[in-house]
């Protein structure tokens, strides 16, 4: 199982990525160094909880959020199913049965 601590870092990259910031837009809208998202990023060091709310407001998401889970695995799964249940759709427009051509 992943920790909190794990999902936590991929939650701050994927929100940080998503909204198109460096590490170094993030930090400065967060009242911190560079040098201190790079390394809560790689799990060198964790944040005060003041920094953390910080981060949140700074990523436009409620500091729960970085906790729950990854967010990213969680976006992947939901596009996983949204393609297979698309491609069904398409195949079934066209007439064609994938248990038979696969």
């Amino acid at each position: 199982m992943e920790s909190y601590h794990d999902a936590f870092r991929a939650n701050i990259k994927y929100y940080r990525e998503k909204i198109g910031y460096s590490q170094a837009k993030l930090a400065e809208c967060s009242n911190c160094s560079n040098g201190m998202i790079g390394l809560i990023e790689a799990g060198k060091t964790k944040p005060s909880f003041d920094l953390l709310v910080e981060i949140a407001q700074a990523l436009n998401v409620h500091p729960s959020d970085l906790f729950l889970r990854d967010s990213s695995l969680t976006k992947e799964k939901i596009a996983d199913v949204l393609k297979s249940k698309i491609n069904i759709i398409i195949d079934e427009g066209l007439g064609i049965n994938r248990s038979y051509n696969e």
